[in-house]
């Protein structure tokens, strides 16, 4: 496929033959994959490659080996990061913060990173806290809230700029279970127009707010369908432990390691 249909195509986000190795061990492994609009779950063990698909396509690491294009642009080309990094939303799994900010100030700040005109950004800021339900804290200083009211700020300072393609690593850590039911609401929101892919171990917020899921497992991709399809898996399994989407993965992970003769 050529440059110019890849970036008429309708998939925001097309990895193909991505592969990321870190010294002598292969996060990822040859991998092809697509994303359009809509909230993709992004789901695996620890190790299994998920950060680092996630950091690539974030911009703030380069594969070994193979393409990334996103919303037209082929991120090997330097110029087309800042393209795409005004349209990124990202929040990683290790949030860093500045402690003395308020949350007004570190979410206008990161506004300002990403280009937000500034005519508009008092609104955008005060938008995206509300949506995250912090409005009342928004002059609180960040070193004064909660573990899971930061993971909120987190998540504030990833929407400011209404992205594109929103990418979230671990977005529900922290939160409690009213807390993670709301950001369900909102990831749904947000796959109305844009990308969203989270990365998560909860198959629970998966089944609950994605329109598909990648399980990925050892720097492959060992089962792409809807969260049904993958519930549907585990339907019959005999195990009493968990529920459905808990035994599909379950299931999917282990017939994956057996077909690679991968040992866990």
């Amino acid at each position: 496929m050529t440059d110019d249909a890849l970036g008429t195509a309708t998939a925001s986000i097309r990895v193909s033959g991505l592969t990321v190795r870190h010294r002598r061990t292969t996060a990822l492994d040859a991998v092809d994959l697509d994303f359009g609009p809509g909230v993709h779950g992004l789901l695996g063990p620890n190790g299994a490659g998920k950060t680092s698909l996630i950091r690539v396509l974030a911009t703030i690491a380069e594969p070994t080996a193979g393409r990334v294009r996103m919303l037209g642009n082929d991120l090997r080309h330097r110029h087309k990061r800042g393209a795409v990094r005004r349209e990124l939303g990202y929040l990683p799994q290790d949030f860093g913060y500045y402690p003395g900010f308020t949350v007004r100030e570190f979410v206008a700040y990161v506004a300002w990173l990403k280009e937000v005109p500034a005519a508009a950004a008092p609104a955008a800021v005060e938008h995206a806290v509300a949506r995250v339900g912090l409005a009342d804290r928004i002059d609180a200083k960040v070193k004064t809230l909660s573990g899971g009211m930061i993971r909120r700020v987190g998540i504030a300072q990833a929407i400011v700029n209404d992205p594109r393609v929103l990418l979230l690593d671990e977005p529900t850590a922290g939160l409690d279970p009213e807390q993670r039911v709301e950001f369900r609401a909102l990831l749904r929101e947000l796959g109305r127009t844009a990308t969203v892919i989270v990365s998560t171990h909860l198959v629970e917020d998966v089944a609950a707010a994605c329109t598909d899921v990648t399980l990925i497992e050892a720097g492959h991709v060992a089962y792409r369908g809807t969260p049904q399809s993958l519930a549907a898996i585990g339907a019959d399994g005999h195990e009493s432990d968990g529920n459905a989407i808990e035994r599909g993965y379950t299931t999917v992970l282990r017939g994956h390691r057996a077909s690679t003769g991968a040992a866990r």
